[in-house]
């Protein structure tokens, strides 16, 4: 246990973990709010704009859009956060967390619109609300109250989903041959050291003499370090 900690920073892990779940719940609760708005409009348009993200984000692996978001984004595409390596991971991680959750978090909060009985929506009307201010005054405060539960669930998947940044080529816990910045340290590591890398769907072994001759490789182990 003691050399557990003391070659790897697991207390800093932990706070990286802390860190990207509660950004990651702000950003998914605000984005799900406006889905769950888009999903019970009276607008045809909107409710297919927002049944659109929902099926298309919910459906879709988690794994996938990390590994698209920096690889299809930012390296082919070159849209980046930052231009640290690491805090450009970092911050798609949140991002891609944060819509990823905003989908189930849009069917938790629908949930709770549907507990709100419809005379008081009719009410609502009647007293000459607008649709935005039915929602802001009367069917938004109710419905988190009856979505308090499917939210805690939400919340517990995407914390237990950090784990899944690392796709993303983002460690929150420094690995052997990895420095403080991300790069590859190749002089701590000895020549027949084996890594395990991502090639497409399909981990592959690879020799340290390969990954320094491939490019993309030596890229993806500067994030991913070796294999233990």
């Amino acid at each position: 246990m003691g050399d557990i900690l003391s070659k790897y920073d697991i207390l800093g892990a932990f706070w990286v973990t802390i860190q990207l779940s509660v950004l990651s719940a702000i950003g998914a609760l605000l984005i799900g709010t406006v889905v769950a708005i888009l999903r019970v409009s009276p607008v045809r348009t909107l409710r297919l704009l927002g049944t659109s993200y929902v099926n298309i984000f919910r459906n879709t692996p988690l794994t996938l859009l990390m590994v698209f978001s920096i690889l299809g984004l930012s390296f082919i595409l070159g849209l980046n956060l930052s231009q640290d390596l690491s805090r450009n991971a970092y911050l798609w991680a949140v991002v891609v967390l944060s819509v990823y959750h905003a989908a189930f978090v849009c069917e938790a909060l629908r949930s709770g619109v549907n507990t709100v009985s419809t005379g008081q929506a009719e009410a609502a009307r009647a007293i000459g609300l607008t649709f935005a201010q039915s929602m802001r005054e009367v069917l938004l405060p109710q419905a988190f109250r009856g979505a308090i539960a499917p939210l805690g669930s939400t919340l517990i998947a995407l914390v237990k989903n950090t784990t899944v940044k690392d796709p993303a080529l983002y460690n929150s816990m420094p690995m052997p041959g990895i420095d403080p910045n991300g790069a590859l340290n190749l002089e701590s590591l000895d020549a027949d050291q084996d890594f395990w890398v991502a090639a497409g769907y399909q981990q592959r072994k690879v020799s340290l003499e390969e990954v320094v001759d491939t490019s993309f490789l030596k890229a993806a182990v500067e994030r991913l370090g070796p294999y233990q």
